[in-house]
């Protein structure tokens, strides 16, 4: 009975916590929607991640995002991104980039990344 009773407490604080942030923790990342961190974005203080290549980039972005590449965050994640406990928000085109963006930073020790898919489901403004 003190067995069940522990394991019905744990999976009631993981409800909570994935309640609490708003997504569902997808291999070790926040996946939260655009709604979500249009949200976080306005009353945290969020490093914004565009993972797309340049071209995309400049043909419209999240306002304040950064261009981390998917394919240069290996050796430009650190330098453009130094605090590895910043709260991190990454999207690119459609979510698949910034899915493998996302599990990259992980697992280059950044602590507090949040993935919301890509800017065809981002109805806010862009720059």
């Amino acid at each position: 009975m003190k067995k069940l009773l522990t394991c019905i407490a744990a999976g009631l604080l993981v409800i909570g916590a994935v309640a609490e942030c708003g997504g569902a923790t997808v291999e070790g990342y926040q996946k939260i929607s655009p709604q979500k961190a249009h949200e976080m974005m306005q009353t945290e203080q969020v490093v914004i991640v565009d993972v797309r290549q340049p071209s995309e980039y400049v043909s419209g972005h999240v306002p304040g995002a950064i261009l981390l590449s998917d394919d240069t965050i290996a050796r430009e994640a650190e330098t453009v991104l130094p605090d590895k406990n910043a709260v991190l928000l990454v999207y690119c085109r459609s979510g698949q980039r910034s899915k493998a963006a996302a599990e990259h930073l992980l697992s280059l020790g950044y602590k507090r990344v949040y993935n919301f898919g890509g800017i065809l489901d981002w109805t806010y403004e862009t720059v």
